[in-house]
């Protein structure tokens, strides 16, 4: 069996890595010359590593990787304890994107990733699915993966209709910067007051990741920087200086990354016949329960325990949907409830609930998914 991945992100390449794993040949196409991640910092829970595990390449990751917990404040500094839940519900690690995505290019093979090849459109027949690129060449394969991200031009084709959408004023801002010239004695995340939350995170290489987001947010003005500096007052209490804006003042602009979020509404379909979107190509999602890496990591692993050399396509698709389209659903709920906590406190809580749920579902191995011919 033949799999075409498009999308040589962390869910792409994590696709191929458990496509070839359970015997199946896999080329991923990226559209892009290089390999390269978009963002900064990326925070992997208890799900992900057991994927990573599972695909032989746990240690690798946890060797690029600081353990850390997700536990937030108020902006007098006070601990929003959530004491209905276990230590192990706020535990995640926190890498860096582009090393991960490094390690698991490494993992796929490199000969098996063809860069500057961008996807334009594929035709399916009752046996195989055509693929046609940007380049002029096509490919035949048994099976089509759209990882290609929020944009995802294989949604396109396969459920028209449904384009990424503003999460209509939540913008968020982010770096990773060195630690020199700075005491960072601990990680800290703050909910603060107008909707902003923000924080810092040391990583495991002496450098920190910061960033603060906001829903509602009033119209951008200024720099990126300055646009930073102007939320992060609404994480201090009684205006006072804090570590986070020293950070943000510290910051290049060039490095500071900011984006209006985008979402991809729920969708009719992931699957036909011999093509399934995957990440956030099928459900990118608002990073404020910072869980979309993880959760298409899982879609990866379910594509690669339900496909098989020998198995039906179109059956193991149609599992896959029936899976993952339900626990979708449920996640908007959890993720909503998070959102509109009317509170710091409540929104603690309802984050550690997510993060609960999320971690503690039965972790199936591939030979329990894989649907046979």
């Amino acid at each position: 069996m033949r799999a075409v991945v498009i999308g040589a992100g962390i869910v792409g390449l994590t696709s191929g890595i458990a496509l070839r794993r359970s015997g199946i040949d896999v080329v991923v196409y990226e559209h892009a010359p290089e390999i390269r991640a978009a963002g900064a910092g990326l925070g992997l829970w208890a799900n992900a590593l057991a994927v990573f595990d599972e695909l032989g390449i746990g240690e690798q990751v946890r060797a690029i990787g600081k353990p850390s917990e997700m536990y937030f404040h108020d902006p007098a500094g006070r601990l929003l304890e959530t004491p209905e839940f276990g230590a192990e519900d706020h535990q995640y690690l926190l890498v860096h994107r582009a090393k991960l995505t490094d390690l698991l290019a490494d993992a796929v093979g490199r000969d098996n990733i063809r860069l500057a090849t961008g996807f334009q459109a594929y035709h399916e027949h009752d046996d195989h699915v055509t693929v046609r690129f940007t380049d002029g060449t096509s490919e035949d394969a048994d099976v089509l993966v759209g990882a290609d991200g929020a944009y995802s031009t294989v949604r396109a084709q396969l459920v028209p209709g449904f384009p990424a959408q503003e999460h209509r004023g939540h913008h968020v801002w982010r770096a990773v910067i060195p630690t020199t010239g700075f005491t960072v004695p601990d990680d800290r995340l703050i909910l603060g007051h107008h909707r902003c939350r923000g924080g810092y995170v040391r990583t495991y290489d002496g450098h920190v990741y910061w960033l603060l987001n906001q829903f509602d947010s009033p119209p951008l003005t200024g720099t990126r920087k300055e646009q930073a500096l102007e939320r992060v007052v609404h994480l201090q209490e009684d205006g006072q200086n804090s570590l986070l804006a020293e950070l943000i003042a510290a910051t290049p602009e060039e490095q500071i990354l900011q984006n209006q979020i985008m979402l991809v509404p729920p969708l009719p379909h992931w699957v036909s016949a011999r093509v399934a979107l995957a990440g956030d190509a099928a459900h990118a999602m608002s990073p404020h329960i910072t869980a979309g890496a993880t959760l298409g990591i899982e879609d990866a692993a379910l594509l690669g325990g339900l496909l098989t050399p020998a198995g039906d396509v179109p059956a193991a698709l149609a599992a896959y949907q029936a899976t993952q389209i339900p626990r979708y659903a449920h996640v908007a709920q959890l993720s909503a409830a998070v959102e509109h906590a009317p509170t710091p406190p409540e929104f603690a809580r309802h984050y550690a609930a997510f993060s609960h749920w999320m971690i503690s579902r039965q972790t199936q191995h591939p030979e329990q998914h894989a649907v046979r011919a």
